[in-house]
């Protein structure tokens, strides 16, 4: 009903932006409740451990003194985080606990169910449409899809069978190699299936080889254009290889293609799904978010030599990885759809690493060994729980300059950031470049005298941040510029090193950092366009320091689209080449969103590391000064960056067009800006 005294729009499209707007609403509210009950969880989990640690430190304390009680507190706090996982014994420890942690990794949402019945469901007229379009196709590519089996259920393996039978796109082959199976359902089942079906053949290994060596016999037997990997006991769904035909039909010269995926519990529920971007070649690194679906050309897994053996576990990692090096980005293909559901059962990976506890080693061993070999120098070390990688990139052997540049605007910030640089940053070549602006008081501008070895810079011209960005910029002396605002706070020792040796990457153009509110809730792990009609910052507020985020991506570094100029570092011949910060546009608002995809549009990509952490002192509540000559300026900086950026507000590619962009908690889209058919 309307609020009485407020007309009532009478044009549809407005109904229609009312009826999305409180929509928007009620996700944000409900998301927020949700945050709550598991605040109060924590909370609880905490009081009782508190409770637990004082009954062991009274009872050591009897027995043997203090020191036995501090070793008891230790002992009770040092194995717990106060969010009631497991704390990591060092980065490359695995540990067991996954399960503790995994619920926060995909979008919780109760309704997954009803979305799946409206948007990722075909009926009689999608699949003659689909029937259609690939009968129209001008090639129509065999897909050999890879099988390796051994000792599935028999319930799962049929499953697995019947979903490719039922697939709508008839060009398929599937390869079954029986690893030795020594349960007799196995080889019933598959004679079965290959009598039924002249596109199914199978070939029994003598001995036991493990995944690698039977999934190489299962790619002896294709003939296809294409192989997809499979596991023995995971579902397709029916439109899974005519979407991905489709789809290389658009890319001709593709040589990987991957698709979005959900997981199956043990009463077949479809439940997490993950969402994935566009092509991220540092997210790869660290997750091997490709698998599950995942299709490699044929002549490309033939050049790479095939499956390794001694992988087992991370194989398809591997593979995907060698034949990266030898494509390249543009050759890999996204079809933002879940064609593929990953089956969650005691004895797999979907539900814990500790199913498989050797694929944590495998994980990490076939990423740095295709960085040494193109020739990245970096340690890769496993983040304990879990396959994920953390890349601790080396620096080059004359680490390169960096100018440290500062806006000041308040003495008290500008005096606790630049304390928090010197005490707490251990890289060495670097310099702080301040500005001053003329507008400081006494006090200021003597802290700015007092700052040894400190680049003062003059500027009493009424200049915009970028301008003035700019203008220091020019005065500073170092390869790597890196902008701060004055209410930063450093957390990390080493977010110089973490910084500088992810430029070093080739390709990396900027950087950002990890941004903490002062409870230390995120504040930035990234920037999505599009998210409330400009930017967002997804997980803000909503998921603290410690969190993994959705699928590990507070854990992990990655390319966003856009990083905040609150702590924003450029190599300088990147940010030279487009003319620095844009003086004419974005003056006040958005000038690190353009920055960044005018970086992009030379050819170079964002980074962002977890493990460079600081605290931006501002509330999440915080406005962002919005009012009179500002709220002119804001509005028309809006304009623009529809204009300039539309396609990327409308699609961002690091930000997956089934989850919504009405705020920024990461919940499924209604409807999907892509559909299914």
């Amino acid at each position: 009903m309307p609020v009485s005294g407020e007309p009532v729009p009478q044009d549809e499209q407005a109904l229609l932006e009312r009826l999305r707007a409180a929509e928007a609403h009620n996700e944000l509210l409900e998301h927020l409740a949700r945050s709550q009950e598991n605040l109060a969880d924590q909370l609880a989990v905490a009081l009782h451990e508190a409770a637990l640690a004082r009954q062991a430190a009274t009872a050591a304390m009897d027995a043997t003194g203090l020191r036995a009680s501090l070793a008891a507190i230790k002992r009770r706090y040092l194995g717990r985080l106060p969010t009631g996982r497991k704390a990591p014994q060092h980065d490359g420890a695995p540990a067991s606990g996954q399960a503790e942690w995994s619920a926060e990794m995909g979008a919780h949402d109760t309704r997954y169910a009803h979305w799946i019945e409206l948007y990722d469901t075909l009926n009689d007229d999608d699949r003659v449409a689909l029937a259609a379009r690939v009968a129209a196709l001008g090639a129509q590519p065999l897909i050999s899809i890879i099988f390796p089996v051994y000792n599935t259920p028999e319930e799962f393996l049929r499953q697995a069978i019947d979903s490719v039978r039922a697939q709508l796109y008839p060009y398929w082959q599937l390869c079954i190699s029986d690893d030795c199976s020594t349960q007799a359902h196995v080889a019933k089942i598959l004679e079965e299936y290959a009598a039924l079906d002249q596109r199914i053949v199978v070939h029994t290994r003598q001995s036991n080889g493990h995944i690698s060596a039977s999934s190489n016999d299962a790619v002896a037997l294709a003939t296809g254009d294409w192989l997809c990997l499979m596991d023995h006991d995971d579902v397709l769904v029916e439109h899974a290889l005519a979407l991905a035909a489709l789809a290389l039909a658009d890319t001709p010269d593709a040589g990987i293609l991957y698709s979005d995926e959900d997981h199956l519990d043990g009463t077949g529920m479809r439940h997490t799904p993950y969402f994935k971007p566009e092509f991220d070649p540092i997210l790869i690194l660290g997750q091997n978010y490709f698998s599950h679906l995942c299709m490699i050309r044929a002549d490309l897994v033939a050049l790479a030599g095939g499956f390794r053996e001694g992988l087992e576990g991370s194989q398809d990692w591997d593979l995907a990885l060698r034949v990266l090096e030898r494509i390249r980005p543009d050759q890999v293909v996204h079809v933002p759809h879940v064609l593929y559901h990953w089956r969650s059962h005691p004895g797999s990976t979907a539900s814990s690493v500790a199913a498989k506890p050797y694929v944590v080693e495998a994980s990490r061993r076939v990423v740095q060994e295709h960085l040494d070999r193109i020739g990245v120098a970096a340690e890769v070390r496993t983040l304990w729980g879990s396959s994920f990688n953390r890349i601790k990139w080396a620096l080059p052997t004359d680490p390169p300059k960096v100018s440290v540049i500062i806006l000041p605007r308040s003495g008290h910030r500008l005096q606790r950031c630049v304390e928090s640089i010197r005490v707490f940053s251990t890289y060495a070549n670097v310099e702080l470049v301040l500005l001053d602006d003329g507008g400081f008081r006494p006090p200021l501008r003597q802290f700015l005298r007092d700052q040894n070895g400190a680049i003062v810079v003059e500027q009493k011209d009424d200049l915009s941040d970028s301008a003035q960005r700019n203008f220091a910029a020019r005065a500073a002396g170092g390869d790597v510029l890196c902008f701060l605002h004055d209410d930063i706070e450093v957390l990390s020792t080493t977010w110089l090193e973490e910084v500088v040796g992810m430029l070093s990457h080739p390709g990396i153009g900027c950087v950002g950092v990890k941004l903490l509110y002062p409870d230390l809730s995120i504040q930035h792990a990234g920037v999505v366009l599009g998210i409330g009609g400009t930017v967002g910052y997804p997980h803000r507020a909503l998921f603290d320091r410690l969190s993994y985020g959705y699928f590990g991506r507070l854990r992990l570094a990655q390319c966003p689209s856009a990083v905040s100029w609150a702590c924003l570092a450029v190599r300088r011949e990147a940010f030279e080449a487009i003319g620095g910060f844009a003086e004419d546009h974005f003056s006040g608002m958005f000038g690190d969103v353009d920055l960044c995809l005018r970086l992009n549009e030379a050819g170079w990509r964002t980074g962002w590391t977890p493990y460079a952490e600081m605290i931006h002192h501002e509330s999440p509540a915080d406005s962002r000064g919005v009012e009179g000559e500002n709220l002119v300026r804001f509005d028309r900086d809006i304009r623009y960056l529809h204009r300039r950026w539309g396609e990327w507000v409308q699609n961002d590619p690091a930000y997956s067009p089934n989850l919504s962009l009405a705020h920024e908690s990461l919940p499924l889209a209604w409807p999907p800006r892509r559909r299914l058919i």
